[in-house]
């Protein structure tokens, strides 16, 4: 049996620049399933949003503990498959950081998403705080036995106003701090990132660039667009879920109308 390093180590090699891994997120044992056994699958990737919404929580309201609770029951999912899991850990939980990536570990994680947002302060950790929390995961995970944990760092640099040439910078510190990847977060409130943002990112990140796939609006980047561009990590955050709310609604409201399944 593979150990969990040699599946961390198998997740890693998927991130390609121009032949991106590319992750179908999902939020409870149910959607996992249904995500692990389709063949294209090759890895299981948990949306905080997603998770958050089947609590009955708003995202920023996500704690550790219903975060493992929902990464238990998908890493139960993930075994059974065979595929590696990464679990969205928000920030990491403030100075619980150690405690936070070892007990998701121990859930059979081999990968976390990591902002630099502080959930607490509710503003960007310095570069330097933030550069010395992915080398605090990156440590522990090692201690753990997990050397080849993959930290896909995300950055909200542009979220609160900063340039695409600073998200960059603070993408460029954590790579070099041991992250696999950068998700440079545009947000919906500025429509998303650009797609001049997302070829300049690929440039200056030598295309260990993460990005969203929009799928629910109209007009975005297709798959082929950003395997072209160069990225090489894909993921769809919530937006699955959001599809199948809208159809057990639609399905419930023509029964509760008296029509058939």
């Amino acid at each position: 049996m593979a150990s969990q390093n040699d599946i961390a180590k198998s997740f890693k090699a998927l991130h390609k620049p121009g032949d991106p891994v590319i992750l179908t997120n999902v939020w409870d044992a149910i959607s996992a399933k249904a995500v692990a056994s389709l063949p294209e699958t090759k890895a299981l990737a948990t949306a905080s949003y997603g998770i958050a919404a089947a609590a009955g929580l708003e995202d920023p309201e996500l704690d550790l503990e219903t975060n493992l609770r929902a990464a238990r029951a998908i890493a139960k999912i993930a075994k059974a498959f065979n595929k590696p899991l990464t679990v969205d850990f928000q920030d990491g939980y403030g100075e619980g950081l150690e405690d936070a990536i070892r007990r998701v570990i121990e859930v059979g994680a081999v990968g976390i998403n990591l902002e630099d947002f502080c959930r607490e302060t509710n503003a960007l950790y310095s570069i330097e705080d933030a550069t010395r929390r992915v080398k605090r995961v990156l440590d522990l995970a090692s201690s753990a036995g997990v050397p080849d944990f993959v930290v896909n760092a995300r950055t909200d640099a542009l979220l609160v106003g900063k340039s695409i040439d600073e998200a960059i910078q603070r993408g460029k510190a954590y790579l070099e701090a041991g992250a696999t990847t950068t998700f440079i977060w545009g947000g919906k409130e500025r429509g998303g990132t650009k797609t001049e943002e997302v070829e300049k990112a690929v440039k200056g990140l030598d295309g260990r660039l993460s990005v969203i796939l929009v799928r629910v609006l109209p007009g975005g980047l297709s798959v082929a667009d950003l395997k072209k561009i160069g990225v090489a990590r894909i993921s769809i955050g919530p937006q699955l879920m959001m599809r199948t709310v809208g159809a057990v609604s639609e399905e419930a409201g023509k029964v509760l109308k008296g029509e058939g399944l």
